[in-house]
């Protein structure tokens, strides 16, 4: 006659149930990575007019860089440039800020020069920073090609033009990512 020993039997039944956890556990992730991959695939087709923020800074390039600065609420915030009739003409972001405040290269004796530079003055104007030439997106174009131009550039913000080159919004890699945890929850 076999006997199991009972601490034996036991330690089966136990090992038995944690497969049992782990291969539902394992088919869950599975399932939710599936769910996921879908709602990617979603999020790639979306416009970018449906999640670009419409409520932008706007600014001329005669203003003051003191405008500027006062003007931007917080590390992700830039602004649009624009003529007189909403064409976009330049970009700043807080990064072309910190360019404008970037020290010298090497061991340089600071002088009154080169405090003068650093020190916003009435002289200073948005105009003197913004990017000419910025990387845009067309407000009719999707999510996928945004994220696209977003990774192959590094940037993180993208003035979002018509055809005339008006600006609509801007589209922020903040607002992607908001919308990727809208759906993927």
């Amino acid at each position: 006659m076999d006997t199991v020993n009972p601490s034996k039997k036991s330690r089966n039944v136990k090992e038995s149930k944690m497969k049992i956890i782990h291969s539902k556990r394992r088919m869950l992730q599975l399932q939710r990575k599936e769910e996921m991959s879908h709602n990617i695939r979603y999020i790639s087709k979306v416009p970018v007019k449906i999640v670009m923020d419409r409520e932008f800074l706007k600014l001329h390039p005669e203003d003051p860089l003191s405008k500027l600065v006062q003007s931007l609420r917080d590390e992700e915030s830039s602004a649009a440039i624009v003529d007189g009739e909403g064409r976009l003409v330049g970009f700043v972001t807080m990064k072309d800020i910190l360019r404008f405040f970037e020290p010298p290269k090497r061991y340089s004796i600071v002088g009154i020069g080169l405090l003068k530079k650093y020190s916003l003055n009435r002289a200073s104007r948005v105009g003197d920073i913004m990017v000419r030439k910025p990387i845009t997106i067309h407000i009719d174009e999707n999510l996928g090609r945004a994220i696209q131009i977003m990774l192959e550039t590094g940037k993180h913000h993208l003035p979002v033009v018509d055809d005339e080159n008006r600006v609509h919004g801007v589209l922020e890699v903040k607002d992607i990512i908001r919308l990727i945890r809208i759906v993927s929850s």
